[in-house]
């Protein structure tokens, strides 16, 4: 934010501002301190009630320089912590990176529970199913099982009103990469990483989701056969730098894993017909 600002790029700095408070504070960390605020420990909801102060805080002197006016009407509206006496928006002090607080480890690990949580929500509204939904997540190393394990909770409220509710009959069940997938699931690859599964046996049409899957392992293939043209095309040739030729690697990697997730889906779902 700071960067574009000064370099006066101020459509990258509002596409910022923009992704923060609608993708990140409002559909991400306001729904996940829901449950957390209205059934977590008086620990939780003070934690949580605490971190929700300071990105609204934060989002509006963010967003100020764009719109001043209201912003500043939300900021006299907003209860300003004791010792606090800035009697204005316009003359508090605009956030700062702080480098000592910036942890990489943990936000990949926010960005997995996304990632997830995603997949979870799209395969729900894929099959429509809007309740009891059973769902399985499988990881693919210890650090990635680790910390699903550890935020379950958050993931449930991250997924929709299909498995919001524990007393609704719905389940989140954490799978290790040893572990065998249960049959009956259609299954969606978050990333090289993990891959959501969810139980549809006897609540879909099964010769339309057989056509589906098949069509989009086709177009899962030919984007691999076409990721793997990239990578031969960048070998020998210079002033490619690193970090791209990496993330085509992985974009490879994440591709690979799709059609033999989709593979999977398909065996599972002609498996189920013959049952």
């Amino acid at each position: 934010m700071h960067n574009a600002l000064t370099n006066r790029e101020f459509a990258v700095a509002t596409s910022i501002i923009y992704q923060y408070w609608y993708a990140q504070l409002c559909d991400t960390y306001i729904e996940n301190s829901k449950s957390l605020i209205q059934s977590g420990t008086t620990q939780e909801q003070e934690s949580a009630t605490s971190t929700l102060y300071t990105a609204l805080e934060g989002a509006l002197k963010l967003i100020h320089p764009f719109m001043p006016f209201l912003t500043e009407e939300l900021w006299q509206r907003l209860p300003r912590r004791p010792g606090d006496d800035t009697p204005s928006i316009t003359i508090a002090s605009y956030p700062q990176f702080a480098e000592d607080l910036s942890d990489p480890a943990a936000e990949e690990a926010y960005d997995l529970i996304l990632d997830v949580s995603k997949s979870i929500r799209s395969l729900t509204a894929e099959y429509n199913i809007r309740e009891n939904a059973q769902i399985y997540v499988q990881l693919q190393t210890q650090t990635a099982l680790r910390t699903l394990e550890a935020e379950t909770q958050s993931l449930r409220s991250l997924s929709g009103k299909a498995v919001a509710a524990t007393d609704s009959g719905s389940t989140i069940t954490i799978l290790s990469a040893t572990d065998a997938q249960p049959t009956g699931c259609v299954a969606q690859s978050v990333s090289a990483l993990a891959t959501v599964l969810m139980y549809v046996k006897g609540k879909i049409d099964l010769e339309a989701e057989i056509d589906k899957a098949k069509t989009r392992l086709q177009a899962a293939s030919m984007g691999v056969k076409k990721q793997r043209g990239i990578l031969e095309g960048m070998e020998g040739k210079e002033g490619i730098r690193e970090n791209v030729k990496e993330e085509e690697r992985r974009k490879l990697e994440d591709g690979e894993a799709e059609v033999g997730i989709l593979r999977g889906v398909v065996e599972r779902f002609e498996a189920l017909r013959l049952e």
